[in-house]
């Protein structure tokens, strides 16, 4: 298996750990093999220019064409050119991310209900069946 994802100038990471957890950033720079400079665009995504080390982000198949050092505006421009907000949230991870958030803010009240539905879909699925059988 060959690595794809190699942490370069303009590569779109998604912060694990911290404050800003859940959200994309653009790597900017490359500080030491430890920590890079990463920037959101912050009016994108909320993400303002900061060094993260590499252990706090995880690597996506995205790339933005930037300069190593780029300008906040630069980057958002091609942030914005690529698209990168819809197709990050297009993706199965992201997907997958949102699917998590949703069901952890449910209540007591929204749980019962997602059981019960999961009941009565079953209960079809079975009767179904056993009409096939």
């Amino acid at each position: 298996m060959v690595f794809t994802r190699y942490v370069e100038a303009g590569r779109v990471v998604l912060i694990n750990f911290g404050p800003d957890a859940g959200k994309i950033a653009t790597i900017v720079d490359i500080v030491d093999q430890n920590k890079c400079l990463i920037s959101g665009p912050a009016e994108a995504t909320g993400v303002v220019r900061q060094v993260i080390s590499y252990k706090r982000i995880a690597l996506t198949d995205f790339l933005l064409k930037i300069e190593r050092g780029c300008s906040e505006e630069d980057l958002e421009k091609a942030f914005k050119d690529e698209g990168m907000a819809a197709q990050w949230e297009a993706t199965p991870w992201a997907k997958k991310l949102a699917s998590k958030k949703k069901r952890a803010s449910l209540n007591d009240f929204d749980r019962f209900k997602v059981m019960v539905a999961k009941k009565q879909k079953s209960a079809i699925i079975a009767k179904k069946m056993k009409e096939l059988s």
